[in-house]
């Protein structure tokens, strides 16, 4: 991560586009009577409480800190991204899940299949032009590091959230367009059911790849390697200061790490110069690092000099 906190452009592009899919598909679903386009519907809607929710998040987080949080609300954002993936599992794919098998059990015949095929084509273009907007984003902020790698390892959970809804909305809006002219031409409406099955599936495996991710920012992950590193070489730069015996970095929030080192000086110098010494250092890994919001740094004369590098997120 570059350190740079995320804005909210990419959440408000999806509400504003799940808002107008939602509508479309709720029309076709009432006139088609299409039991996966009332999932995709569903699942449209539950997106737009869904990035309410981020927007909730992101705004939360980045209250200043005070003396209940003396390291800030940064971890709101996972929150309520952890919150979203529970909805999503819930809301979007069970019910959609449940949907597909009463239709299944009851089959209904499809109609006005043309409505639906029209919905579900400029859906798809919308879900679809979202989707690359946070391709678009995703590729900025992971700079070198390749995409699927940046994807898992990256803090900023609602980009990851909104990015997996979309990818989960064009993958089941492709679903649905299918079994809607499957049916149709199989003159069969199970496979309508299947099709919202499947879109159900969709949504619940997304739904489980967010919350594990999410759940490891929110009970306190490392942030990444990248600070160890950088601090092991500013270190490594002044001459005053001997080895860093333990360097260990958490991730509070985007754009907001936590950082906790133990240092070996020269045992000559005062503590007036250790003093220096670490605000000078400080002031070097904030600006080398802006990410590093809250560093905690402890001279140790007596420390052997071993190196123990943070664990890698």
């Amino acid at each position: 991560m570059s350190g740079k906190e995320g804005g909210t452009g990419h959440i408000i592009q999806s509400l504003i586009v799940n808002g107008l899919i939602a509508s479309a598909k709720g029309v076709a679903a009432f006139f088609t009577g299409s039991g996966a386009m009332l999932a995709e519907a569903i699942h449209s809607a539950a997106d737009c409480g869904n990035q309410l929710l981020l927007l909730r998040g992101v705004k939360e987080g980045k209250k200043p800190a005070d003396a209940t949080h003396p390291l800030g609300y940064g971890r709101n954002v996972y929150f309520w991204s952890f919150m979203v993936a529970l909805l999503l599992f819930s809301g979007g794919g069970m019910f959609s899940i449940y949907e597909g098998v009463h239709k299944l059990q009851h089959p209904e015949a499809v109609e006005n299949v043309m409505l639906a095929v029209l919905i579900l084509g400029f859906s798809l273009l919308l879900e679809g032009w979202a989707t690359l907007g946070n391709v678009k984003e995703l590729n900025k902020r992971r700079g070198a590091k390749k995409f699927f790698a940046f994807l898992k390892d990256t803090k900023d959970s609602d980009l990851v959230v909104v990015f997996g809804e979309n990818s989960a909305a064009v993958l089941g809006l492709a679903l649905a367009l299918t079994a809607i002219l499957v049916a149709h031409f199989t003159g069969d409406p199970r496979a309508d059911a299947v099709g919202t099955i499947l879109v159900g599936l969709v949504l619940v495996g997304v739904a489980v790849f967010l919350a594990v991710e999410v759940k490891s920012l929110l009970v306190g992950e490392s942030a990444d390697p990248e600070i160890s590193t950088a601090v092991h070489r500013l270190a490594g730069e002044d001459p005053r200061i001997l080895s860093v015996g333990q360097c260990v970095t958490m991730q509070q929030g985007p754009g907001e790490v936590v950082v906790a080192i133990k240092i070996r000086c020269e045992p000559h110098v005062t503590a007036k110069d250790v003093s220096a010494l670490i605000n000078e250092f400080e002031s070097r890994l904030r600006s080398a690092r802006p990410e590093c919001r809250y560093v905690f740094v402890e001279p140790d004369l007596s420390m052997a000099p071993v190196q123990v590098q943070a664990v890698a997120s």
